[in-house]
């Protein structure tokens, strides 16, 4: 059977996109030829793939079935395509799309940006939420070129790699009526504190070290972002208990003081994981190198 090859990077888009003016802007072609080939798809396919709702493209349930498999062959072909090919990251121009917990969006990706503006312009960066589930992440099936975070039971086709360890600290307003220089346990277990409940692992560490430290905690709000908790902080007196390179990056608001937790809550693993088929690509294999490195050099910079 005769098929074009080129029908499957939209498909792909597609799924990914759920706009056909998205699809066609990410593959660099106009919406009738992104239409034309979406056409040529349905009838190879037999099936309508995507249908056109209130909210974008949604797929059938004939596309769900076929989303992972095209995307593994795509993703082996364009391996051993690029396996062959010398990396020049000064002149390379391509989209990779990563899945960093929210956590890493804050603390390690805008280093990463600024270093990669610096050394490799054409390089532009996707970024796809990670959750709880690494198969949704699109890192399992190869679509997504690689996962940042807790990885926890990773499949036997991810490669896991270490980047660097945090800690805990603690924020309150600069001018609290009750807290000075330190913050003791009673104060702690007094005091009313804001929550963060980013998707995935970094929830359920913390209140596993509170509980294992005795630790009570009584939580007024939950926010699902990190930008949310200095806003929240500075206008009450309520506490909250973060990372400290988040801390870190807080210590600078006049508004807020960071201290050290009354205990100690121990630290927590910050890594990084990719399909095995990129193991050898040249210009994933550099991109890795510099995550290492910026994430060695924000861990040196919250040691020192």
């Amino acid at each position: 059977m005769r098929y074009d090859l080129n029908l499957l990077p939209v498909f792909l888009a597609l799924m990914e996109e759920r706009s056909v003016t998205r699809a066609a802007e990410r593959l660099g072609i106009t919406q009738p030829a992104l239409s034309n080939a979406l056409t040529r798809l349905r009838a190879l396919l037999q099936d309508p793939l995507f249908i056109r709702e209130r909210y974008g493209m949604q797929p059938t349930p004939k596309a769900e079935e076929l989303a992972p498999a095209i995307a593994e062959a795509l993703a082996t072909v364009d391996g051993l395509v690029r396996g062959q090919q010398a990396f020049d990251p000064a002149s390379a121009q391509r989209l990779v799309t990563i899945a960093p917990n929210s956590y890493v969006e804050y603390v390690l990706v805008p280093a990463l940006v600024a270093r990669l503006r610096a050394l490799a312009p054409g390089i532009r960066l996707r970024l796809t939420p990670y959750g709880a589930d690494l198969a949704e992440t699109g890192v399992v099936s190869g679509a997504t070129a690689m996962v940042f975070g807790r990885i926890t039971d990773p499949p036997d086709n991810l490669v896991v790699q270490h980047l660097m360890d945090d800690g805990l600290a603690c924020v309150v307003r600069a001018d609290h009526p009750e807290v000075g220089a330190r913050i003791t346990r009673r104060q702690y277990e007094r005091l009313k504190h804001v929550n963060m409940l980013p998707p995935g692992r970094l929830r359920a560490g913390l209140f596993q070290r509170l509980e294992r430290a005795q630790l009570k905690r009584e939580v007024a709000v939950s926010v699902t972002h990190f930008l949310a908790i200095p806003e929240l902080v500075a206008v009450t007196d309520y506490c909250a208990t973060l990372p400290r390179q988040i801390c870190r990056r807080l210590a600078g608001d006049a508004r807020l003081k960071v201290l050290p937790a009354p205990v100690d809550l121990g630290s927590f693993p910050v890594q990084m994981a990719w399909h095995v088929r990129y193991r050898d690509d040249p210009a994933h294999r550099w991109l890795r190198e510099l995550v290492v490195a910026v994430a060695g050099e924000l861990a040196q910079a919250a040691a020192g």
